[in-house]
């Protein structure tokens, strides 16, 4: 009997519908983009078609004719004042990009590592900002509760450890001694009778409103640009090493890619140990029965982000919380927090950043301080990869060439 394919005008019309699909639309062109002229160019390549677009180009003036000199200085000069304007003009957006380069530094091991997996680059940063994604919404989507319901017994607490430190000895002592009761009441009439300060606390709500929609404006524009940082930085990479002259690409290239590996480890180090700092605390937190436990170790995850001082705030902080238990309670936490800070500085560190950055003590400690006082808690973030660039810049360029003379 003659076999016959089974629904042979189905196959046909499908077959029809992905040819047309994949055939450009009439009068459509490419998109244009702007690329790098090949690396490896002669000077007897300049006089093809591109030379006889654009013209050779002409004699070069000396670099000591005192037109050249002044027209220089003079460019120099307005360079230099523009630069200054433009950064001091756009300053949070100078602190935004920064903080999206550090993101995609961070994430970019991650999407490598994914490559090396056989997945394609736009897949590894569509699992790898997934992934984050729904760590960060799962994580918030779990604290928030929690710490509108604790802050909301603060609340409520509030009143009642007032009236008891009012009713207490103390505060009789200091009351018949100073008059304490008298000049708190005497402040509270001025305080509600004056139209200024109620003006104050109506303008300070809305400056808290303004402050929470300008950060969450800057978070989504840092989400934004992390997005594209790190789906563009090979290529910004390759850009930024055309720059360099060729003698010394590759050089140029070989720091850059450890400088960039590192603050990329870093970032990601950094925050496994501030994971495992908060969970620490969390279960120390819950076994001692110290309040606001979820609260707190939401502040000692932040707080543990920032290295070398960051952890100890955190641990001082919670023993001064956990002295409202007991003061047995703030002893033990105190004893077992900074036991595991000292654990946490000689085993769980190294071994999480041994692909990291290694800066001296010292440099540390002033380069986080000096980071923080510039550009607060993300200079404080960014110190130590900066002093690690650092350190690597003056060993492999600076202090060689000392060793030459």
């Amino acid at each position: 009997m003659k076999q016959h394919p089974k629904n042979p005008p189905r196959a046909a019309f499908l077959g029809s519908v992905i040819r047309r699909l994949r055939q450009p639309l009439p009068g459509a062109q490419p998109r244009v983009r702007f690329e790098m002229p090949p690396e490896h160019i002669d000077d007897e390549q300049l006089s093809g078609e591109d030379a006889e677009r654009f013209g050779a180009p002409g004699p070069r003036i000396s670099a000591q004719h005192p037109v050249y000199v002044g027209f220089m200085g003079t460019v120099g000069v307005g360079m230099a004042l523009l630069v200054y304007w433009i950064g001091s003009n756009t300053t949070q957006l100078l602190l935004w990009i920064v903080a999206a380069l550090f993101i995609a530094l961070g994430l970019d091991p991650v999407v490598r590592w994914l490559e090396g997996r056989k997945l394609p680059r736009p897949v590894g940063i569509l699992v790898s900002v997934a992934v984050l994604a729904s760590a960060v919404t799962g994580f918030f989507a779990t604290l928030i509760p929690t710490i509108v319901e604790q802050v909301t017994e603060i609340v409520e607490q509030a009143p009642v450890w007032v009236r008891d430190f009012i009713n207490s000895d103390l505060f009789r002592t200091l009351d018949d001694q100073f008059g304490v009761r008298d000049r708190i009441t005497e402040e509270l009439e001025k305080f509600v009778n004056d139209p200024a300060a109620m003006s104050g606390i109506f303008g300070g709500v809305l400056g808290f409103g303004s402050t929470v929609a300008n950060g969450l404006f800057g978070t989504l524009i840092v989400l934004v640009l992390s997005l594209y940082f790190l789906a563009a930085l090979p290529n910004m990479k390759k850009w930024a090493y055309r720059l360099a002259p060729r003698s010394r690409r590759a050089r140029v290239e070989a720091l850059s890619e450890e400088i960039t590996g590192s603050v990329g480890n870093y970032v990601i180090g950094q925050a496994a140990v501030a994971g495992l700092n908060a969970t620490f605390a969390f279960i120390v937190m819950s076994v001692l029965g110290i309040p606001f436990a979820v609260l707190l170790t939401f502040v000692v995850a932040l707080l543990a982000f920032i290295p070398l001082v960051g952890g100890l705030i955190a641990g001082v902080l919670v023993t001064l919380i956990a002295l409202t238990a007991g003061w047995q309670t703030a002893l033990g936490y105190a004893i077992c927090y900074f036991a595991y800070l000292q654990f946490e500085a000689y085993f769980i560190s190294p071994r999480i950043m041994q692909k990291a950055v290694a800066v001296p003590g010292a440099v540390a400690v002033i380069s986080v301080i000096a980071g923080g006082s510039l550009l607060g808690v993300l200079g404080a973030l960014i110190a130590i990869p900066t002093a690690a660039a650092t350190m690597l810049l003056v060993r492999e360029i600076f202090i060689v060439r000392q060793d030459k003379h």
